[in-house]
């Protein structure tokens, strides 16, 4: 099973997200860095593990209450959290900088690896987490691992209510766009949903 680096950014950034996430989105988050991991392995994409942990572990924040902004989108708040979070662990502000252009990237249209290998991943596996897609990059038996060890606790249900907030309030925003592309019946559809 592959673990998180073992830095103090990345510890932090757990207490972050335990702290202010719900179970389900908690668990959504640690899928995200296992599945984006996971991924890069198999592709032999060169990636910043650190970084990229913690924009996954980070990346929904803004979808949570004490982070949710009434006028951003939920991950350009969550970007601008995390631009903070890299700041107050003693980033340079350049890195903590890649970090909020991960999370708002991950939201974005299809990134390339070699534009930006920490967004393209995370793009990749919140895709697979949300709606399925990519679903052939990962075979059943680490399917069954990952569930059995951080499980969904009703994610497909809560990460759709969040998303129709989103679109409600947000009506520009990806998360409405989404919306409007059924994202409810992509997440229905998801094989992790029914695993």
């Amino acid at each position: 099973m592959i673990t998180f680096p073992n830095t103090p950014a990345t510890a932090a950034a757990l207490s972050v997200a335990t702290r202010f996430c719900s179970p389900a989105l908690l668990n959504h988050s640690i899928r995200s860095y296992v599945w984006g991991a996971m991924y890069a392995s198999a592709h032999a994409i060169a990636y910043d593990d650190e970084l990229f942990c913690v924009a996954a572990l980070l990346h929904d924040t803004g979808l949570t209450e004490p982070f949710d902004s009434h006028r951003l989108p939920f991950e350009d708040a969550g970007g601008q959290l995390a631009w903070v979070f890299g700041v107050a662990v003693g980033w340079p502000q350049e890195r903590a900088a890649r970090a909020r252009d991960v999370i708002v990237l991950h939201m974005r249209d299809d990134v390339p690896a070699a534009d930006d290998p920490e967004a393209h991943v995370l793009q990749v596996a919140t895709s697979w987490e949300v709606v399925g897609r990519h679903a052939e990059e990962f075979p059943e038996r680490a399917r069954a691992e990952v569930l059995t060890r951080y499980p969904r606790l009703g994610f497909g249900a809560e990460f759709l209510g969040c998303f129709e907030d989103q679109a409600r309030r947000k009506p520009d925003s990806a998360a409405a766009a989404s919306v409007r592309r059924d994202v409810a019946g992509r997440i229905a559809a998801n094989p992790l949903e029914t695993a």
